[in-house]
């Protein structure tokens, strides 16, 4: 499907055709519930927010100017928004969220002699883990979608509804002050 295909469905869905929503949700509805896993760290409120991207699209369609955005980027842009909501309303903080025993698998000890070798480990996960909390929320962000989640630059441009020379420059700028603080050549 192209873009001019969503176009056609936006218009579809706009007069009320249910066939066209299900192909628009089945479409995108992995990329739209990947933003949002992404932006919230919880399955559960991911699912959620995914579900009210797609009434919100279902609901408000005739809404949908194409001469502004393109079909995905207007509902990527929908998505984005209602993660950023969830957070504000302090539903959801997964940098603030307590481990619990039963989130953490109890991991078996190290076999004799490998235990200097997972101790290394570990620290330098520590550091890395540091490293990048310490990077500015927005250069995070594209990280997380580029390397964690698969996108392009321009997959992360759409849907951050950012400039993609903006995308390259957050990636770029993580990576050197991630080299800078890891000492890395």
């Amino acid at each position: 499907m192209s873009p001019s295909d969503d176009a056609t469905l936006m218009h579809r869905i706009a007069r009320g055709d249910e066939r066209a929503f299900d192909r628009f949700y089945e479409r995108h509805k992995s990329t739209v519930y990947g933003l949002a896993l992404n932006m919230l760290g919880e399955p559960a409120t991911a699912e959620e927010a995914t579900l009210d991207v797609f009434v919100q699209i279902w609901r408000h369609a005739s809404e949908y100017n194409a001469r502004h955005a393109s079909p995905r980027t207007w509902l990527l842009a929908i998505a984005r928004n209602k993660a950023i909501d969830r957070l504000r309303r302090g539903k959801v903080r997964p940098d603030l969220q307590q481990p619990q025993w039963a989130d953490d698998p109890l991991t078996p000890l190290p076999a004799p002699g490998d235990l200097e070798t997972d101790v290394a480990d570990r620290d330098e996960r520590r550091r890395v883990v540091r490293a990048v909390r310490e990077l500015p929320e927005a250069q995070r962000q594209v990280l997380r979608l580029a390397y964690f989640q698969g996108y392009s630059h321009g997959q992360i441009a759409e849907a951050l509804a950012l400039p993609l020379g903006t995308v390259k420059t957050r990636i770029r700028a993580a990576m050197q002050q991630l080299k800078a603080a890891l000492g890395a050549t």
